[in-house]
């Protein structure tokens, strides 16, 4: 039987959810016999591969990167998880959003809050240009499971995993399964 195709990505978040999914201790021996990790930060992977199983999606859709890379997760995963309060409500990384557009954000950052030379950094291809609003995964490309959390703890993240190599489709009831925060 073939493994499934495992991905994570981390997007708009501060990976937590990632520390999170490491703090699976032991458990993570037995998880890489049932899987191929395809693509991760914990790995050296430059390309989303195609044909991903399921894919673990942290954080929040903050700026044209994260945009372009999860609409390239979506065209080519089966099953997408948003994986944390990020990526499922868009949580902390959200919050810039009170302050207006990302010229607003910018301005306030850079030139309002300056402590010496104020300005926007303008170098193309260092920071990806910011969207006008972060937004919450779903908002973006449809979602398959939503997995909250701050970050979600590790007997979630396993109880969702062992559900998805079962061939079940995780149900995620109650305040155990279900709390957000």
């Amino acid at each position: 039987m073939a493994k499934l195709k495992l991905a994570t990505v981390w997007l708009g978040g501060c990976s937590g959810c990632h520390m999170s999914f490491l703090d699976l201790d032991e458990w993570l021996f037995e998880l890489a016999h049932q899987v191929d990790l395809v693509y991760s930060p914990f790995m050296d992977a430059k390309q989303y591969p195609q044909e991903v199983d399921v894919a673990l999606v942290e954080g929040a859709i903050a700026n044209t990167d994260h945009w372009e890379m999860i609409h390239q997760v979506r065209d080519c995963t089966q099953y997408l998880i948003a994986f944390g309060d990020c990526a499922v409500t868009g949580n902390v990384t959200a919050l810039r959003n009170l302050l207006g557009t990302a010229e607003g954000v910018l301005e306030r950052s850079y030139i309002n809050l300056a402590d010496l030379v104020p300005q926007i950094p303008a170098e193309e291809a260092i920071v990806p240009p910011l969207l006008d609003w972060v937004k919450p995964v779903h908002t973006v490309v449809p979602v398959d499971l939503y997995l909250p959390g701050c970050p979600p703890s590790p007997s979630r993240i396993k109880f969702v995993l062992e559900a998805l190599l079962q061939g079940k489709r995780p149900q995620l009831e109650g305040r155990d399964q279900i709390k957000f925060g």
